[in-house]
């Protein structure tokens, strides 16, 4: 063989080693990035905050998605820069790197379910939402004392809780104060519109508030839905005519204690609008979130009689109902009898 074919010879087994070399660890990129390196039986979720970095988010990836190797994640970073974009995102079994890479890159989120209780105050309303998006719980409550804020949305302070429809609904986790507020706004509105809501309120003559507001009363009433169009006709029975509602949830309200179990004279007394007993009409805004069974009661309260209720003696979270003050009296014997009987005072 002469030196000239030797040399040949020589450079194509290099060029051959080379070609097999990048072919290899083509192979081994193509791999990292095609493959599923998630070791989850389940999709997972993980959540980016803005403050996190890239470094943050490999972590989060090793420590919730069970990622394997960041081999793929360094291939990806050779053709790609990669800006973290904070916000939910899910991670499925068998998902390929180059997929979830793209979208953390992109920001392309899993929306998320925002469940917005039925609750007592504000306060919780904060900390239950700040436990489903990104927004933590002291910049909502500030957010729901923000007298400017809250009336751009049409509400005031004691008005608030009626803006609050207790349902289910699909944001994003990272959405803004103002988006947020803006979309409870929307849906406010929008079940208004529903079942012709709207309607039933303009020929009741109440504006959304003043029905929030009744329906709050009756769901501190009871937790029976079957007895709330009832309990709602006593009072739409009692607006009615004048009198007074001397209802005991808004003394509860009024004295700041939720967990009295009997309302005795000297709760009576305590002076604020929120006293049914001692002031006509509704009181100035909702004691409560309403439920979405509570403000359908109101709406489509039981027509009848009654001017009074009573618990009753067995404690069964139902009512004794009555037309005159002398069948109330006796009812109201019989609950305080029981009452008694229970040391209840």
């Amino acid at each position: 063989m002469t030196k000239k074919r030797k040399i040949v010879y020589s450079a194509l087994a290099t060029a051959a080693i080379v070609l097999l070399a990048a072919g290899i660890t083509a192979w081994s990129w193509w791999r990292s990035l095609y493959s599923s390196p998630f070791s989850i039986q389940a999709t997972t979720l993980i959540y980016v905050y803005p403050q996190d970095t890239e470094q943050d988010i490999v972590r989060l990836l090793q420590d919730s998605a069970k990622l394997q190797t960041t081999a793929g994640w360094d291939v990806a970073r050779r053709f790609s820069d990669f800006t973290p974009h904070s916000g939910c995102y899910a991670i499925a079994p068998g998902d390929r790197l180059i997929d979830v890479y793209r979208r953390l890159k992109s920001g392309l989120q899993q929306p998320v379910k925002l469940v917005v209780p039925s609750v007592r105050t504000l306060d919780r309303m904060a900390a239950s939402l700040s436990r489903q998006v990104m927004l933590d719980s002291a910049t909502l409550a500030e957010a729901f004392c923000d007298t400017a804020g809250i009336a751009n949305l049409g509400f005031t302070p004691a008005t608030l809780p009626a803006l609050f429809i207790p349902n289910t609904y699909e944001i994003y986790w990272n959405i803004s104060l103002n988006e947020l507020m803006r979309r409870l706004e929307r849906e406010n509105s929008a079940f208004w519109k529903r079942e012709r809501r709207d309607q039933i309120a303009d020929s009741l003559n109440m504006s959304y508030n003043e029905i929030c507001t009744l329906a709050s009363i009756i769901d501190e009433e009871t937790a029976n839905n079957a007895e709330k169009p009832r309990i709602a006709g006593v009072y739409l029975n009692r607006l009615r005519l004048g009198m007074p509602l001397q209802a005991d949830p808004t003394v509860k309200f009024a004295v700041g204690d939720f967990t009295l179990r009997r309302i005795l004279a000297q709760h009576l007394r305590v002076r604020s609008p929120y006293n049914t007993y001692q002031r006509l009409g509704l009181p100035p805004g909702p004691i409560r979130v309403a439920s979405i069974a509570a403000i359908d009661a109101v709406l489509h309260a039981e027509r009848h009689d009654y001017l009074y209720f009573c618990a009753k003696e067995d404690f069964s979270g139902t009512h004794n109902f009555a037309t005159n003050l002398i069948e109330h009296n006796r009812n109201a014997r019989r609950y305080q009898r029981a009452l008694n009987e229970r040391g209840i005072r």
